[in-house]
């Protein structure tokens, strides 16, 4: 388990760094723990798993002052649990529903016991992203994801894949563009 948790922090330490999340800023995660422990997603989840890696994950999220999204599996739709304050800040709309091990996932299903006042919404746009088992979290980025290529490229036997995000490019040749939000 511990090795599962060294490359979580690895992963979510670099992709942190590379995509330069401002404080506020949200992180989407989708986690197949099936994945993680050599088994196809969906078929082998495994709590305890999940909760470790939810935790290592918030502790990261928490010490950058970034908001962890956690997505839900194709059971609920990729719905995402986020944190209320989020939610009202944003001003998504909230749906009833409470993830659960073979319904959400074992991931979604720790963030929600983790968070301080957990709610699940339907969409939201995230800053940067970490898929963890081909868990498929291009949905919940903003409309610019871009490709992060992370040293960290399993986490146990989960192929991991990483975005961040950019704004649009607008005003073709002649335009000039900010190099730092590139």
């Amino acid at each position: 388990m511990e090795g599962f948790i060294k490359q979580t922090k690895a992963a979510v330490e670099e992709l942190l760094e590379l995509s330069k999340v401002n404080k506020g800023g949200i992180l989407v995660v989708g986690c197949s723990t099936s994945e993680i422990v050599g088994s196809k997603i969906g078929t082998n989840s495994v709590p305890e798993v999940a909760t470790k890696v939810c935790e290592a994950i918030l502790c990261l999220a928490s010490e950058k002052e970034i908001y962890l999204a956690a997505q839900c599996c194709e059971h609920l739709n990729r719905a995402i649990i986020i944190e209320k304050e989020l939610a009202e800040r944003l001003k998504l709309e909230t749906v009833n529903v409470i993830p659960k091990a073979k319904a959400g996932g074992s991931f979604a299903t720790a963030a929600y016991a983790l968070f301080k006042e957990p709610v699940a919404v339907e969409h939201i746009k995230a800053d940067a992203g970490l898929d963890i088992g081909q868990t498929l979290i291009g949905m919940h980025l903003k409309n610019v994801a871009v490709p992060v290529r992370l040293k960290t490229k399993k986490i146990g036997e989960a192929i991991v894949s990483a975005a961040r995000v950019r704004p649009k490019f607008i005003g073709g040749e002649r335009a000039v563009y900010d190099e730092s939000l590139m």
